[in-house]
Order: C-alpha cells, then structure tokens, then sequence
C-alpha cells in the first residue's frame, strides 16, 4: 500500500449557519404538512424552502424542508423533541441533518481519471457540499492528479480472483472516516462482506449499455451494434450487482458517423454529469430511497 501525501487544498464553501434539513416518510393522510411545518414553527423554526411527493399507488407521503434556527446547535435536542411529539405517533420516520456537517467523502478509482478529476475539481471549487477524505485506487496511474488536489492518496492492489485482503485494506483506511463511498469508474466487484463492513452508502456511475453490452470494450461493442443512444446511469451500490436503486440517468444520441473512440469521449462527458448531479444530491440530503427507487426532492 502506498500513501501520497498531501497539500494544503482549499476547502468546500461552507453551507449557511444554522440552516438543517428535515427528511420526513410515512404512510400517507391528511394533516401531515401541518404537522411538519407545525413541530419546527413551535421552535421557532424558519422554514427556508419544502418539497413534498406522495405515491398514490403505495399512498407513501415524501418530504424535505429546509429551514434556519437561530443556535441551532443548542436548539437542535428541542427541535428533535418537538419532532418527536408532532410526527412519532403519526407512524413518519424522520432524519435531521445540519447543512454544517458537510459529509466526507471516500473516491475509489482504478485507471481512468474523468469521472475522479471533475469530483475532485468540483470539491474544490466549492460546487458539492463534500470533504473528500481520500482517493483509493488499484493503480497508482492517478496518484500525482489527486496529489495536486492536497487529497490523500492510496494505493491497494487488487488482483487475483481474491479480492478479499485488498478489501480490508480498504475498509481499515474507509473505517469512521467517511460518510459516503463513490466508485469514480472502479473496475472491481465489491463482496457483500465489504459492503456490510463499510456500513455507509456506495453510489458508482456506468454507462447505460448495461446489460447488454457488459465486459471489456463496451464502446466498441455498442459501435458494432449501430447503437443512436449512449448514456451513463448513476445508482446506490447493493449485494446485487449493478441493480441498486438508480439515482439519475442521462443520454445523447449518436449517429453512425461516430467511431468507438467518438462514443466514448462523449460518453465519459455523460457519465462526469451523471456522477456530479448524484453525489451532490446524496450530499444535499435530497435522495429518500422507496424500495428500489429513489425519490429526489
């Protein structure tokens, strides 16, 4: 394993003092708006913007508010009572999360650097609402890139059709420093072992030819098939490969004029958009997962 120190970066733009998302589900009835918006009013509670969605075939009621509170910090054991009191016996789960606490963040990469430069170069611009903590990759390829960013850099090795001594590195270096895990096109099949060990959420990003065009050269393969269509699909990583709930998806079309390096030069372009807008939902406390959906509000 080998670690590339780093140097001083500049850090994320700090989200709005005392400014919390609510992220609110339960099974649908009237009364819940006025719940919601009641139990935070109570405290004092400015509400900042509110969003809502209801599944009429699984009568599920979704919502986010946004809201500032003077002290939140202090405020917040009140808050959460409130909460409590006003939505418990109405059978809603509900998260609050302080827009301060800006999530950090794990990238794990292998060879190709697109989809891990414009995250990198989105953090430091202010632009996700992330720290990215470390960059782990089975390849050294990418190290000076990520060095230049000040991010810490590791090397662990994957090969073999054990994976599993590789894994534990990664999991001893991921272990309480990392809220979120991005594969910024990771070439490797994480166990469910890994996945339960790291106990926090996965996104990955690939492109839309899945499953038909899986394996090594999928460009080509779609290039021979005379696809019109290319795209890239971004998804919560789950035990079954590649059938995560998807959070956001995107294509441009092609025509038979372009070669396979044509499709995918364009489609690295997709699959560096698709990535950004969902880690920076999952970021922004957007995304409420309904079984193997996503809602985004």
């Amino acid at each position: 394993m080998t670690i590339t120190a780093p140097r001083a970066t500049r850090q994320p733009a700090d989200p709005q003092h005392d400014d919390a998302v609510l992220l609110v589900e339960g099974d649908d009835r009237p009364g819940l708006v006025h719940a919601v918006s009641g139990a935070l009013t109570d405290r004092g509670a400015n509400i900042i913007s509110l969003d809502q969605y209801t599944d009429h075939v699984a009568d599920r009621f979704f919502q986010r508010a946004v809201f500032h509170l003077d002290e939140l910090a202090a405020e917040r054991p009140a808050v959460e009572q409130s909460l409590h009191t006003a939505l418990d016996g109405l059978g809603l789960a509900w998260h609050l999360h302080e827009r301060s606490a800006v999530k950090r963040v794990a990238i794990l990469a292998s060879t190709s650097d697109h989809c891990l430069l414009d995250l990198l170069w989105r953090q430091r611009r202010g632009e996700i609402p992330m720290t990215i903590s470390m960059v782990v990759s089975n390849h050294s390829t990418t190290a000076e890139d990520v060095r230049f960013f000040g991010i810490p850099f590791f090397h662990v090795p994957s090969s073999g059709p054990d994976k599993s001594a590789a894994e534990h590195r990664i999991v001893d270096l991921l272990a309480g420093n990392v809220d979120l895990i991005v594969l910024a096109r990771y070439m490797q099949i994480l166990s469910p072992d890994f996945l339960e060990r790291v106990g926090v959420p996965v996104i990955n990003i690939h492109h839309s030819f899945l499953p038909a065009f899986i394996g090594a050269g999928p460009y080509r393969k779609a290039k021979e098939r005379g696809v019109k269509l290319i795209g890239a699909t971004a998804h919560y990583v789950t035990t079954d490969l590649d059938e995560g709930p998807i959070i956001e998806q995107d294509v441009v079309r092609v025509t038979h004029a372009d070669t396979a390096a044509d499709l995918q030069r364009r489609g690295a372009d997709v699959e560096r958009a698709v990535l950004a807008r969902a880690v920076t939902w999952h970021c922004e406390d957007r995304i409420m997962r309904h079984g193997r959906e996503t809602v985004i509000l």
